[in-house]
C-alpha cells in the first residue's frame, strides 16, 4: 500500500511538471503569434499586453528551470522549519518573528500552506521559538537553502536612543518524513509529556490541555506540538518531527550530539551568518554563500526570496 501511494505521488508530480511545461509552451506560442500581428499592424495596447505577458512568462520559465534543480532525495517533501532568536532579548526575538512572517509570505505567494506546530511568545515582543510546516510539492527543496544563521542590522524600535543594533536568528529546515521512509524508534527511549498550550490565542494557539512534548533520551532531541485540538493528533505530528530529526542525524552519521543536526550553522552570532539584512545605514540583503544581493529590503521581508533560493540551488550544481 505504501509503495502504491509512493508511485501515485510520483506520477502526480510528473504530471504536474508536464502540465506546467505545456502551459508555458502554449503561452509562448500565443505571444509569438501576437508579436507577428503587431509587426504587421502596430497596436500600442497589444504591444503593452505583450510586454506584460512576456515578463510574467519569464518568471514562469524561471520557476520551471528552478524545479529541474530539485533532484535531492527529499526535495519534493514538505518542510519543517524552526526559528530560534540569538542573544539579545527582545531585539533578536522580534527579528525571529520577522523571519517567520517573511517565510509565511513567501509560502503564500507560492501557493503553499503554512501550519504552525509550536509557538513560544517573546517576553516583550517577537518570539522565543516557532516551529511550522510548509506544505506543498518541493517545499523542502526550496527551503533547504534557508538553513543557517540570519543577521539583521537596523535602528532598533526598542532603543529609546535610536541606536543601530545587530541581531541574529537561526533557521533550521528538515524534510517531513513520509510513511514510506522507515525510522525505527524504541518506545523505551522516549519521554512523553503533556501540558497546557501556551499560545496567545487568536493569532496562535488557544489554551488547551492537549499539547505534547517528546524527548528522545539517547540524543536529547526535544520536539513539541500544540497545533491540534486532540492530544493524539499532536502526538502523531510530534513523532513526525522527531523522525525527521533522527533521519537527519542518521544521514550525517553523527549520533552523539544534537548540535550535529544543525549542519554548518555554528553559533548564532558574528561570522556564522549565511545572509545579512541591512536596514541602516543603507538597504541591502546579501547572501554570503552566493554573493547574490538586492537593495529592496522591504520586498524581501514581504517574501520575495525566490532569487536567493535560485542562486543557492544553482551554486550547488
Amino acid at each position: 500500500m505504501q509503495n502504491s501511494n509512493k508511485v501515485l505521488s510520483k506520477l502526480k508530480q510528473i504530471k504536474n511538471k508536464y502540465e506546467n511545461y505545456k502551459r508555458v509552451e502554449n503561452e509562448l506560442k500565443n505571444l509569438l503569434e501576437l508579436t507577428e500581428l503587431v509587426n504587421i499592424e502596430p497596436d500600442e495596447e497589444i504591444s503593452k499586453e505583450i510586454l506584460k505577458n512576456t515578463t510574467k512568462l519569464n518568471k514562469e520559465f524561471n520557476k520551471l528551470e528552478l524545479a529541474t534543480l530539485l533532484s535531492g532525495k527529499y526535495d519534493s517533501n514538505n518542510s519543517i522549519v524552526t526559528i530560534h532568536p540569538g542573544a539579545g532579548g527582545t531585539e533578536s526575538q522580534d527579528w525571529a518573528e520577522m523571519l517567520y512572517r517573511m517565510y509565511s509570505r513567501w509560502a503564500s505567494k507560492n501557493g503553499y500552506e503554512v501550519k504552525e506546530l509550536d509557538y513560544l511568545d517573546g517576553e516583550e515582543a517577537g518570539l522565543k521559538s516557532v516551529t511550522f510546516e510548509i506544505i506543498g510539492e518541493n517545499s523542502y527543496g526550496y527551503m533547504k537553502g534557508e538553513m543557517g544563521v540570519h543577521r539583521l542590522v537596523r535602528i532598533s524600535p526598542f532603543d529609546s536612543g535610536g541606536r543601530r543594533h545587530t541581531s541574529f536568528a537561526s533557521v533550521e529546515v528538515l524534510p517531513e518524513i513520509t510513511d514510506d521512509i522507515q525510522i525505527e524508534i524504541n518506545p523505551d527511549d522516549l519521554r512523553i509529556d503533556t501540558y497546557r498550550a501556551s499560545g496567545a490565542g487568536g493569532q496562535h494557539i488557544n489554551k488547551t490541555s492537549s499539547a505534547v512534548r517528546i524527548t528522545h533520551i539517547p540524543t536529547n532531541i526535544v520536539v513539541a506540538c500544540q497545533s491540534e485540538r486532540s492530544q493524539i493528533q499532536n502526538r502523531e505530528t510530534a513523532m513526525k518531527m522527531l523522525k525527521s530529526k533522527l533521519l537527519d542525524l542518521k544521514e550525517k552519521e553523527q549520533k552523539e550530539k544534537i548540535e550535529d543536526l544543525k549542519g554548518n550553522q555554528m553559533d548564532i552570532a558574528w561570522g556564522s551568518q549565511i545572509r545579512s539584512y541591512v536596514f541602516c545605514p543603507y538597504t541591502m540583503v546579501k547572501d554570503h554563500r552566493t554573493n547574490y544581493e538586492v537593495g529592496n529590503v522591504q520586498a524581501v521581508m514581504d517574501g520575495e526570496i525566490d532569487a536567493f533560493m535560485e542562486s543557492y540551488l544553482k551554486m550547488k550544481i
